[in-house]
């Protein structure tokens, strides 16, 4: 991999032809995503520690989970029961790295399936010390009466409140020292017109996370977010056009798309005492494009 972060990795133009329906999954992806397999190499930042990753199956959250592992953690993950495939193999990896990871399948628009993946990683491990808040549905319009009532309440649902329902069941377990990190984004603040409800439930979570943060630091508790910019993972075949994949990324300064092993470092920074000053933080990933 060069230095140059301009040619670190693949640029466009991709190949737009290789839309998927939902959820998506890694193999069909072309090129292949990054994920950190054969790169991140752990420092022990976070050994023995217990981490809860949301949508842990690819892209953003299997880089975490595998950076996770290297830095000594064990893992539980959730998913959608249709990842089971991509769920299976980061599972692989972090038990490569010599770390447990238990596997949840379920839905989290369901609240009550939220609680109990947190209960299970408690049976499972006996505690939580991280909590990464990284599934997301991310829906498109075309204009105003394309969104429906559906894609609002699913997109909150799986966006938002799983969060503050997965928050309220893990953090009565975590011990001071412990760490929620939540996935924000980018559209937090750009907010694309084809990205109407996606951008608004991201806005949520840059806010809740400040909220959140505020209210956990008496219990010693951190809590931040990253925002990522235009990362290579399954939810942009689900949802962008042939041209706009063919040209992902290459409006950033950098000009290209980020991989998911890039955004990786920044959950560990947040996860562990090297971030112990940091709470109520937004870390922009985003290639450059400014988050004004």
């Amino acid at each position: 991999m060069s230095d140059d972060p301009r040619t670190a990795y693949p640029r466009p133009p991709f190949p737009g032809a290789q839309q998927q329906p939902r959820p998506g999954l890694t193999g069909p992806m072309d090129p292949a995503p990054d994920h950190g397999e054969e790169s991140y190499v752990g420092k022990g930042l976070l050994t023995d520690r217990i981490a809860l990753v949301t949508g842990g199956d690819s892209g953003i959250g299997r880089a975490v989970a595998i950076a996770y592992a290297r830095e000594g953690a064990h893992l539980a993950i959730s998913y959608l029961d249709s990842e089971e495939e991509d769920a299976q193999e980061t599972k692989a990896w972090v038990e490569k790295a010599g770390r447990r990871c238990l596997l949840l399948p379920g839905d989290l628009r369901d609240e009550a399936h939220c609680r109990a993946i947190v209960q299970k990683t408690v049976a499972e491990f006996g505690r939580i010390d991280v909590l990464v808040n990284n599934a997301a549905a991310q829906v498109v319009n075309e204009g105003l009466d394309d969104v429906t009532a559906h894609d609002v309440e699913g997109s909150f649902r799986a966006n938002v409140f799983a969060m503050i329902y997965l928050a309220q069941e893990a953090v009565p377990h975590m011990r001071p020292g412990s760490a929620i990190v939540n996935s924000t984004s980018q559209q937090a603040k750009v907010a694309d017109a084809s990205m109407l409800v996606y951008a608004a439930t991201k806005g949520a979570i840059s806010t809740l996370t400040v909220g959140l943060s505020n209210l956990l630091a008496p219990k010693g508790i951190r809590v931040n977010c990253v925002a990522p910019g235009p990362v290579w993972t399954p939810i942009q075949p689900i949802v962008k056009k042939p041209e706009q994949i063919e040209q992902l990324g290459a409006d950033t300064p950098l000009g290209r798309a980020g991989q998911p092993a890039e955004l990786a470092p920044a959950y560990v920074l947040l996860a562990s005492r090297e971030g112990s000053y940091m709470t109520g933080a937004l870390v922009p990933v985003t290639g450059g494009q400014p988050m004004l």
